[in-house]
């Protein structure tokens, strides 16, 4: 059986070996055909899939999103408007994302700003302002 090994498919689409193994798990890569040792082989084209989803992966799109993109990247029925609009709402949410993570940035380098980091914790603003906040209680 011609193919590659796992180790090199990894090495060539810049994954781990339990990256590839993991992906083949989830139905993102069709399962290895197998050596009469069980070694598993892949195809040229596993490169390539497994490169996409490296890349997807890397732009922050989930596994869920990813299987999608690849879905929609086989059907012939597929217009770049379809692929376009994943990607928009995708870059919507790491937009409310980033507005999140900002304001929560504002808040600790304030929460930071009260304490001179000097003396007990039981005295510290930082502390005394989120007991404040969360009013004691345990939600």
């Amino acid at each position: 059986m011609n193919g590659l090994t796992i180790g090199k498919i990894a090495k060539q689409a810049g994954v781990s070996s339990d990256t590839v193994r993991f992906y083949e798990r989830c139905g993102l890569i069709e399962p290895a055909g197998r050596t009469d040792s069980n070694y598993r082989i892949y195809r040229e084209e596993d490169i390539v899939r497994l490169s996409f989803i490296k890349r997807a992966k890397d732009l922050g799109f989930s596994l869920s999103e990813i299987r999608v993109l690849l879905s929609l990247s086989h059907d012939p029925g597929t217009t770049k408007a379809d692929v376009k609009r994943i990607t928009g709402e995708k870059a919507e949410k790491i937009r409310r994302k980033i507005k999140d993570l900002t304001r929560i940035l504002e808040a600790l380098e304030q929460l930071n700003e009260l304490c001179d980091g000097h003396g007990p914790a039981d005295d510290c603003p930082i502390l005394q302002s989120l007991n404040r906040e969360s009013g004691g209680q345990c939600h």
